[in-house]
């Protein structure tokens, strides 16, 4: 990899389409395959950093210091159990961070001057994930004018359309304004099921929609991929032999190649 890391956000303003659960499985799968990565929480709710094993007690540092300027990323960052990964956790001051920083020039440009003035640029990450609030707001922007790229996690169901629209506009327009190097890095559907007739052409429907911006990968839903955040555990550490797991080494391999290409290109 180069010594500048792949910034990508795992955004959907919808919640329960399995956003935080692709965060947290796909930054162990990257740092499984050897990449070294950072996991930033950017959600109020904190669910990646629980999900990964850090208590609320310990969270002595957050993704709240590094907008508000107190702290740099790597001040902020806790390693994990997951050798390779760490993460800048959340807690919940960053549901008043932004009133904090509203009336700031800078207010959607607070993660990505960090992120530019960090180490991380001088080689210590290879990949850094944010996972966003499920809102289309003032954190999810500074996210992606912070990004290379944009992850939408799609649930296999009926409205899994409905609201993506808005979501691509949001990444065109913060491409138009405030960061012209952001793309769609992909959309990966989740929670298939593929007893369920409806499943499958919601998948063929995107695909028809988005074509090759869909991760050929799905992941499926997964008694054991939802059981794991409960033992603050990544399912890939959980039980690596599930199909929710494989199914996120699969789409961590597409993603690597993905990057790969776009290195050569």
């Amino acid at each position: 990899m180069s010594s500048t890391p792949r910034i990508i956000t795992i955004a959907n303003q919808k919640g329960g389409v399995g956003k935080t659960t692709t965060a947290i499985n796909l930054a162990t799968a990257l740092a499984a395959i050897g990449e070294r990565v950072l996991l930033i929480d950017l959600d109020p709710q904190g669910n990646a950093s629980t999900g990964l094993g850090i208590d609320k007690r310990d969270r002595t540092s957050s993704s709240y210091d590094v907008i508000t300027g107190a702290l740099s990323l790597e001040e902020a960052a806790m390693v994990t159990a997951v050798p390779g990964l760490s993460i800048v956790p959340s807690t919940l001051d960053l549901l008043g961070v932004e009133m904090e920083i509203a009336g700031t020039a800078d207010r959607v440009l607070r993660l990505r001057n960090a992120v530019r003035a960090s180490a991380a640029r001088a080689g210590l990450y290879d990949y850094i994930l944010i996972d966003c609030p499920p809102s289309l707001n003032l954190l999810t922007l500074n996210s992606m004018a912070a990004a290379d790229s944009v992850l939408v996690p799609l649930q296999c169901e009926f409205f899994a359309l409905e609201g993506l629209s808005q979501l691509l506009e949001t990444v065109e327009e913060v491409h138009q304004t405030i960061n012209p190097d952001l793309t769609i890095q992909g959309i990966v559907m989740t929670m298939y099921d593929g007893r369920n007739n409806l499943a499958n052409q919601v998948v063929d429907d995107v695909r028809a929609h988005l074509g090759d911006k869909v991760y050929n990968t799905i992941i499926p839903r997964n008694v054991r991929v939802s059981e794991a955040p409960s033992y603050g555990k990544p399912a890939i550490l959980y039980d690596l032999k599930c199909s929710g797991s494989q199914a996120y080494l699969q789409l961590a391999s597409e993603v690597i190649r993905q990057e790969r290409k776009l290195r050569a290109a």
